[in-house]
């Protein structure tokens, strides 16, 4: 397998030391999922990958995801729009500046 150009980690707010999830799950990150999948594959973004992730620890901004290796942090992804802004900016080679945290 080749090194992929980006990682998108999407928070799934789970936490391993028992506290209470957090928000992002709450907010829909999960069902985010197939819709970013399909997104990545109809701009032919096949050098992207995608993973869940613990707690980001950035609740009040959740739904949350990180791209690496720009480390471009992102919240309040509230709808399928902003996934395909910010999909469209990481195609163009830029951040989605309106989603930006941090």
């Amino acid at each position: 397998m080749e090194k992929p150009k980006h990682h998108i980690f999407v928070c799934a707010s789970f936490r391993a030391n028992g506290e209470p999830q957090g928000v992002c799950h709450k907010k829909g990150s999960i069902q985010y999922l197939q819709y970013l999948q399909e997104g990545l594959s109809d701009r032919g973004m096949n050098d992207v990958v995608m993973s869940m992730t613990g707690c980001l620890k950035v609740c009040d901004c959740g739904p949350a995801m990180v791209v690496y290796p720009e480390n471009y942090w992102y919240g309040k992804i509230e709808s399928e729009e902003a996934i395909d802004e910010i999909l469209d900016a990481l195609n163009e080679g830029k951040p989605a500046e309106k989603y930006l945290i941090g």
